[in-house]
């Protein structure tokens, strides 16, 4: 699950340590929320991790949100449902509820937000409330990929047979590995492009790294289909992800250096007409952001008439309030 922090935005220091409280259920999810209007506090939800209903007959299949892939696979197996490819990976994430606040992409390349049916989300009010398309839909659509700020996922309700279709077009990434050894995660990146632009992309990232004399160790191309199951919705287009992998030595200076390249290759991406992930913001600028997500300033007015307070935090928030809060004229779309 995402950590989730209660306390005040301040991005520009770093998140003061505060006591976790383990919740297993509803109710003591609602509970920790409800505690937490009067002390900052982690909520480890790790434990909510259980198939609460099959409904083999109307095709549905209720989780709490820390449910692996792998345990519903195994559970739905005894079904004749075969969900093999929803197998955690460098986009997939293992949990069911953290895949539902990423708009993870699931294997044949759709968000797997596109197969829920209904969510019971916490709210930072304490209340749980039940969502899905006719009802409190604009929870349902602001929840899902919410990257776990507007509210804490306590279950979701699964279509079989969405699941099934996905799995069935399961699409494997193309993977070019250039030389041996690989970059870790700090020296990643993943962009997205239309399909025709990613030749002309990957030139311009080797070219960036031969400039800064980096080498490239593997270059991983993934489908990502179009979805409008969400309202901060990445997938806007068909895209294709481009991840780039490269190595840096483990000093201050080439860590700079790598940031470098990393911001190049993203400007380079949306000089194509690309986008990035709103799932990792590291190396956006505010001009970047706000090209590529027109609606994330309508997200996140709609996240502080929810939460006033700001109680529902985690770093991916504290780092979008970061960004939000520098001087437009500071951005640039160069890399600098």
């Amino acid at each position: 699950m995402l950590a989730t922090l209660t306390l005040p935005a301040c991005p520009e220091l770093p998140a003061p340590r505060a006591p976790t409280l383990r919740v297993r259920s509803a109710g003591e999810l609602k509970s920790a929320l409800r505690q937490a209007r009067a002390c900052a506090l982690t909520v480890d939800a790790s434990e909510m991790d259980r198939v609460l209903g099959l409904d083999a007959g109307r095709g549905l299949v209720e989780v709490q949100a820390a449910t692996p892939w792998t345990a519903l696979a195994a559970r739905l197996a005894a079904h004749q449902v075969d969900l093999a490819g929803f197998t955690p990976d460098a986009v997939l994430p293992a949990s069911v509820g953290e895949s539902l606040a990423l708009a993870a992409p699931g294997p044949d390349g759709l968000p797997v937000t596109a197969h829920v049916i209904a969510i019971t989300v916490a709210t930072p009010d304490g209340e749980l409330r039940r969502a899905d398309c006719d009802t409190n839909r604009e929870l349902f659509r602001l929840a899902l990929g919410g990257q776990g700020v507007i509210g804490v996922l306590y279950s979701a309700t699964l279509s079989l047979e969405s699941l099934r279709r996905s799995a069935a077009a399961a699409a494997a990434p193309a993977a070019l590995r250039l030389e041996d050894g690989s970059g870790d995660a700090a020296c990643a990146i993943e962009c997205l492009l239309a399909p025709a632009r990613v030749e002309a992309f990957l030139a311009a990232a080797r070219a960036l790294a031969n400039e800064r004399r980096m080498a490239l160790c593997e270059i991983t191309v993934r489908r990502y289909r179009r979805d409008a199951s969400c309202q901060l919705r990445w997938a806007a287009e068909p895209w294709a992800g481009v991840e780039i992998r490269f190595r840096a030595k483990p000093t201050l200076g080439a860590g700079v250096a790598a940031a470098q390249l990393r911001r190049g290759i993203l400007s380079a991406a949306l000089a194509l007409g690309g986008s990035f992930p709103i799932r990792d913001l590291r190396d956006v600028t505010r001009r970047q952001l706000e090209a590529c997500y027109p609606a994330i300033a309508g997200f996140l007015a709609d996240k502080r008439r929810a939460d006033p307070a700001e109680r529902l935090q985690n770093a991916w928030y504290r780092k979008l309030r970061a960004i939000l809060q520098s001087e437009p004229c500071e951005s640039r779309w160069s890399a600098g």
